[in-house]
This record gives structure tokens, C-alpha cells and sequence, in this order.
């Protein structure tokens, strides 16, 4: 038999390209699932950059202040004892792509592209974003110095991946993904 476990979803309220503010907001949401008990925290998607970044996607510099405040937060005593899920934008062998992150006690575990574009409407995701188009396949993503530095790590997995605990698994889904037929 398991155990019961908390899981704490945040909305945020999060601004394109507020990379400080975003990380206060991650902070202290994180800060406030571990007093309700919270063994698990999920973020909203694109958090650490803010969703609606547009054509800032394409900047260099959008993908290197999102894994600046990364290292914020994998640094952070905070994030410890719990696992933390959150967004930002990733680019993995010259292609960018919208992933999740997850990380528990100074290391991450995994990062999970979107594999499923919103594009209609208001969204244009495949303005900015490529889809992950390898079903059930991980491959290493090599860590940048900032990252390394803290967590140890010279690689991580990268793809469709799941993270297995003692008692649970988990899958992220991501957004578009939750209706897509096709995947």
C-alpha cells in the first residue's frame, strides 16, 4: 500500500521576460507548498521565462536568464526535500524547445520537452518552439557550467521520459498535450 502524498499545483502570476520577479513568485510558492506539506510542486508552463515572451524567445538571452534563475533555485535551501517541476525554454542541440524541469535536492532528474504545439487561435508556439518528435526516447542534454556547478551532474536526461520514486511514477504531460490525439 502506498502512502498518501501532497501535490501542490501553482498558478502564477508570472510576466514575460520578469526573470527576478518570476523567481520570487517560483520561490515563495515553493516556500508556501512545503508548510501546507507538499512533497511535490508543479509550476505553470514557460514560468521561469513568463509565457508570453514572443519573438524574445528567438534571443539568446531569454534561454541564458532562464538557466541563470534555475541555478537560483537548484541553489536555493528551499528546493530542498521536495521535488519541483517547473518551466523555461531549452535549447538542445541547436533547437529550441518549451521544457519541464524537474529537480529534487540540487539535482535534476528530468527535462521534458513539449511534444504537442498550441498553434491556433491567440497561440503560436510553433512560432518559437519545436516539438519533441522522439515518442518514449530520452538522450543526454549536457548541462551548462552554471548548472553543473551546483548539482554535479555533466548530463541529464532529455525527452519522454518518466521519473520513478519508491512508491510513484511520474509523466508530465504539458498543456497542448493533454488534447492532442495524435501523440
Amino acid at each position: 500500500m502506498g502512502r498518501k502524498i501532497t501535490l501542490a499545483t501553482c498558478t502564477l502570476n508570472q510576466w514575460a521576460m520578469d526573470f527576478n520577479g518570476n523567481f520570487n513568485r517560483i520561490l515563495n510558492s515553493i516556500q508556501v507548498a512545503k508548510e501546507k506539506g507538499a512533497r511535490y510542486r508543479l509550476g505553470p508552463e514557460l514560468e521561469i521565462s513568463g509565457y508570453g515572451c514572443g519573438d524574445h524567445f528567438f534571443e539568446s538571452d531569454t534561454c541564458l536568464h532562464s538557466i541563470q534563475v534555475l541555478a537560483q533555485l537548484l541553489s536555493s535551501p528551499l528546493t530542498e526535500d521536495i521535488i519541483c517541476e517547473t518551466g523555461m525554454p531549452i535549447i538542445h542541440k541547436n533547437v529550441r524547445y518549451n521544457c519541464r524541469v524537474i529537480f529534487l535536492n540540487k539535482k535534476i532528474l528530468l527535462i521534458r520537452p513539449k511534444s504537442a504545439m498550441c498553434n491556433h487561435g491567440n497561440y503560436r508556439e510553433l512560432r518559437w518552439f519545436t516539438p519533441w518528435s522522439k515518442p518514449q526516447q530520452v538522450e543526454d542534454f549536457y548541462l551548462p557550467e552554471i548548472i553543473s556547478d551546483i548539482t554535479g551532474q555533466k548530463s541529464v536526461p532529455i525527452g519522454m521520459g518518466v521519473v520513478s520514486t519508491h512508491d510513484t511514477c511520474i509523466g508530465p504531460e504539458i498543456c497542448e498535450e493533454l488534447w492532442a490525439a495524435e501523440r
